[in-house]
């Protein structure tokens, strides 16, 4: 009993120590390219444009609204109401209380069976995808499998059902050339859905995503711990409020823009999550 309670306890270490090692090698990381803030301009004109983009009735989809930046994300949609139409994508239902998810659309699908659910991914002007793992929880293939196969199947479906604007939560420092496997992953994935040539795709390279996860994970308390420890003009620099990436993800979703593909590193996350916040 003691001998597994103490196997059990330095599991949790070992994990906690390479969380923050993960950490520390995300702030080594260059980021792959300017991120695209928001201007002074650009910020006193939110209100209009989140107006202007009700009116054009758009419809969205959620893959991932069961993680944490999918479940604020799909709470800021709500209090916004910036979509005629909010449809979740997942692998199972969820259970919503409140008044303001009654008319949020549920589609299940098997993630392993994608193709059978092609009609899921029909009909949506905008998607966000929040849909991700880690290695420590599903394993080196399953980690492959859901922020590779799965976030690239999805992007295919949604491409080919008339989704215009493609939203991925990427990492800082993602770069299919990295020695670190999970930021080679996350580079690989990019490229793909890139080659997709959606009419606009914008990438988000959070840092450390600070938040209080409803599962346990003793290892990121660690790290969230570490960043709180730290200057605060040095962790907004890698590290980041899931809420003011998922602000700055509607922010960037109603302005309007001439590029096909944006990327937005840390920092420009913080200035347009932060952007007239009200």
């Amino acid at each position: 009993m003691h001998r597994s309670m103490s196997l059990s306890t330095g599991a949790a270490v070992a994990a906690a120590v390479a969380a923050l090692v993960t950490a520390l090698l995300l702030l080594w990381c260059e980021e792959a390219g300017p991120g695209t803030g928001s201007s002074m301009a650009e910020t006193e004109a939110l209100p209009k444009l989140r107006e202007d983009f009700r009116m054009q009735n758009k419809s969205v989809f959620i893959l991932g609204a069961s993680g944490e930046t999918g479940r604020v994300l799909l709470k800021e949609i709500l209090e916004q109401g910036l979509f005629s139409k909010v449809t979740v994508i997942g692998r199972r239902k969820l259970t919503f209380d409140e008044e303001a998810y009654k008319n949020v659309n549920q589609e299940v699908v098997d993630f392993e069976k994608l193709d059978d659910y092609a009609s899921a991914f029909r009909g949506h002007n905008v998607g966000f995808c929040c849909l991700g793992t880690t290695k420590a929880k599903a394993g080196a293939e399953g980690f492959v499998r859901v922020d590779r196969d799965y976030v690239l199947k999805s992007a295919e479906l949604a491409k080919a059902g008339g989704c215009k604007h493609f939203n991925l939560l990427s990492s800082k420092g993602a770069d299919k050339s990295s020695s670190f496997f999970y930021l080679q992953v996350k580079g690989e994935v990019e490229d793909r859905v890139g080659e997709l040539k959606f009419d606009r795709y914008s990438i988000f390279r959070p840092g450390v995503l600070l938040c209080d996860r409803q599962e346990s994970r003793p290892a990121e308390w660690l790290v969230r711990k570490f960043f709180g420890s730290i200057p605060a003009s040095w962790a907004r620099g890698h590290s980041v409020p899931v809420a003011t990436v998922c602000r700055a993800m509607l922010n960037n979703a109603v302005r309007p823009s001439g590029k096909e593909k944006e990327v937005l590193d840390n920092m420009a996350i913080h200035s347009l999550g932060k952007a007239d916040a009200s």
